[in-house]
């Protein structure tokens, strides 16, 4: 019951898929980060079938490429997104690191994080547009390997804040099972890939690991340590750049 219910938090969080409605506790979330990935597994899972669909009704290339932007929206509601947003707007700032943290807090947006959501969004989207089916089957594993990263970050690096929701699900997390089996899920689904498209899952990890340390560096560098919303800024990120190369190697290998 206890795995259940961390499993209910997990989509419950991250994700707008209904899910029963119970009182949370510190027990309840002690385990729930094990299922972020899962949420990245159900968003590529529909990926994969609008590429079915794709191939069975032959959708023109532009229109499966905006549809596949818009199920991670639906799936997780613009939450990893809202992150990107504002780490943007701090990052534009070019403020102390307090005050970028503070700017993180503002419910409001500026124009920097508008314009760079555009740029990567296009970027994603001429991605899209330019890989074959086999690439954009091997993409559909980025997002579980995003939250996967995303979530042994969450657990082990440096916080910058002693509080808000990624300090809360730090601390209530049984940290060395928490890590043990995200490293196994994310292990696991690399193997997975491997056997589908040996060529995404080479250009994906690499990605995956440059990413992470860019992420940790710039974290420490710009706000002291890791925020709920850089962990949304790294999931963005990082499915994009893995789209970029999955699409650049279906164009050039």
């Amino acid at each position: 019951m206890k795995i259940i219910k961390s499993m209910i938090v997990a989509f419950s969080m991250y994700s707008k898929i209904p899910m029963p409605r119970f009182e949370w506790d510190s027990e309840d979330m002690k385990y729930h980060l094990i299922f972020f990935p899962w949420v990245g597994a159900v968003i590529g899972c529909l990926e994969y079938l609008l590429l079915l669909v794709f191939e069975k009704y032959h959708i023109p290339q532009y229109a499966f490429g905006a549809l596949a932007m818009v199920i991670p929206l639906v799936i997780t509601g613009g939450f990893h997104v809202d992150g990107f947003m504002d780490t943007e707007d701090a990052l534009s700032s070019w403020k102390t690191k307090e005050e970028r943290l503070e700017i993180l807090k503002d419910p409001h947006i500026g124009a920097f994080s508008v314009i760079h959501l555009a740029m990567i969004g296009l970027v994603l989207f001429a991605s899209l547009c330019v890989m074959d089916e086999k690439g954009f089957a091997g993409w559909c594993f980025s997002f579980f390997i995003a939250r996967a990263l995303s979530g042994i970050c969450v657990v082990k690096a440096k916080k910058a804040k002693a509080d808000g929701l990624l300090h809360t699900e730090a601390k209530t997390a049984g940290e060395n099972v928490v890590c043990f089996f995200l490293v196994v899920e994310l292990l696991g689904c690399m193997a997975f890939e491997i056997i589908i498209n040996p060529l995404c899952a080479l250009l994906q990890g690499i990605v995956a690991l440059v990413m992470t340390v860019v992420y940790l560096w710039g974290a420490n560098k710009n706000f002291g340590g890791v925020t709920g919303d850089l962990a949304g800024w790294f999931v963005v990120v990082t499915e994009v750049v893995m789209a970029a190369a999955v699409g650049a190697g279906c164009v050039f290998l």
